[in-house]
């Protein structure tokens, strides 16, 4: 089977996980926090601000159309009201370069990191947020919108819905406003011990208090889980109106949600908390980004990440790429054209790496060959990069990065992916 044409194959990465010493950001305060959650800072990262154009040449000579990354809200606007132009200029020259290189941006507006001065107004339980946000986002588009054909205003705004009701499974309390320490820094995995030093270590390090040190990631109130969504309509309201022609949605972090025996209720319900609790939010969009991983499995008892025996990738979730295809199907639903904006796989077994991708374009092709509407696939990532709290150590791109050089070096899963898209075709 042929692809459809114009059909997106592309990698993404994330301005805080690349581009290094993004200093203005609220994670960056945190990793340098006298008590801190994160394994290691961030520091210079892959140096990808400053080697975008090799690293974009190397995804041009592997096959690639697309490159999806996202601008950096703390690079554009380090303090409340204030732009900053080198910035702007820094990400013209980027997409300029992707278009010498002839390569489709898709931009993403936010992605997990916020300027560390909205901390100081409340984070993302502000109610000022959204319109800080949307001015945000009206500068960026107006500036640079002619070469952003695609733009996603926030990755995976349901990640807090989603780690909410994962973090209930786990110690079978629901999270609350105050509940920073019970954040999840991989599937199954939570940090407990000294986490209230670290939530007032990191409210020292940002200039706020505690009260007020409402991260994107972990905005688990019914309150912010709205400012976000909101969030999202704001920002699309302003971009339609400066740059029309840019074709805006949102991702969603999906989990394929399997019910087993007595589970039907429970799964449906989680689903609905992920998936249809933003449909409101997305009428008007033009498409959404679907974001997949793995499975849950959902039974009587509650819901289990993997079956006893599953082989586990590095993040502690099940190898599991025929998710993708079953969350294509369902998510179908939202009435948009669909764009995968990440797929993949934290692993050092390159092989398995390569039989991932396999699997889960296996289930694209079903699902185009019965029509459903999937017009790209974004594997994650371009670059081993910065895993968030879990530093370096998992390593999801299709190239390494020696840190100590910043030498690339291109991985055979690279190869593979690139030549299925210089083919438009699996083999």
């Amino acid at each position: 089977m042929v692809f459809p044409d114009g059909f997106l194959w592309g990698s993404a990465t994330a301005a805080h996980q690349v581009e290094g010493n993004n200093v203005a950001s609220d994670f960056w305060a945190l990793e340098h926090a006298a008590v801190s959650r994160f394994a290691e800072p961030s520091g210079d990262a892959c140096d990808h601000y400053r080697l975008y154009r090799q690293d974009l040449a190397l995804l041009r000579d592997l096959g690639f159309t697309s490159y999806r990354f996202s601008i950096e809200w703390a690079r554009v606007e380090p303090e409340d009201g204030a732009f900053s132009r080198a910035a702007i200029a820094h990400y013209r020259d980027v997409l300029e370069a992707c278009r010498e290189f002839g390569i489709t941006p898709m931009v993403t507006l936010h992605h997990f990191t916020s300027p560390r001065w909205l901390m100081k107004l409340g984070g993302w339980e502000y109610e000022g947020t959204p319109e800080r946000f949307a001015a945000y986002c009206r500068l960026v588009m107006s500036e640079l919108g002619p070469l952003i054909p695609y733009v996603a205003t926030i990755n995976e705004a349901n990640i807090a819905s989603l780690t909410r009701r994962m973090i209930e499974d786990v110690t079978g309390v629901k999270p609350g406003r105050a509940s920073v320490e019970q954040a999840p820094v991989g599937v199954g995995t939570l940090q407990t011990e000294g986490a209230g030093d670290w939530r007032t270590a990191g409210a020292d390090a940002l200039g706020t208090t505690p009260e007020n040190l409402n991260l994107f990631l972990f905005t688990w109130s019914d309150r912010g889980l709205a400012v976000v969504k909101r969030a999202h309509v704001e920002a699309r309201r302003v971009i339609k109106e400066v740059s029309p022609s840019t074709q805006v949605g949102l991702t969603l972090a999906l989990q394929d949600m399997q019910s087993e025996a007595g589970g039907e209720k429970a799964a449906a319900e989680r689903w609905a908390e992920v998936f249809d609790d933003y449909l409101s939010a997305m009428d008007g969009d033009d498409f959404l980004g679907v974001q997949n991983y793995s499975r849950v499995l959902v039974d009587a008892d509650g819901a289990a990440f993997h079956p006893e025996g599953a082989e586990l990738t590095q993040m502690g979730y099940e190898f599991y790429p025929q998710a993708l295809e079953n969350v294509l199907r369902r998510a179908a639903a939202a009435g948009l054209p669909m764009i995968v904006t990440e797929n993949g796989i934290g692993t050092d077994d390159d092989n398995r790496r390569t039989h991932f991708i396999r699997l889960a374009l296996e289930g694209v092709e079903r699902c185009l060959a019965d029509g459903v509407d999937v017009r790209g696939y974004y594997y994650w990532s371009a670059l081993d990069n910065f895993e968030w709290m879990l530093g370096y150590r998992p390593t999801f791109g299709l190239i390494a990065v020696d840190r100590s050089t910043q030498q690339r070096h291109v991985k055979d899963s690279a190869r593979y992916l690139g030549a299925i898209a210089r083919r438009n075709a699996l083999s």
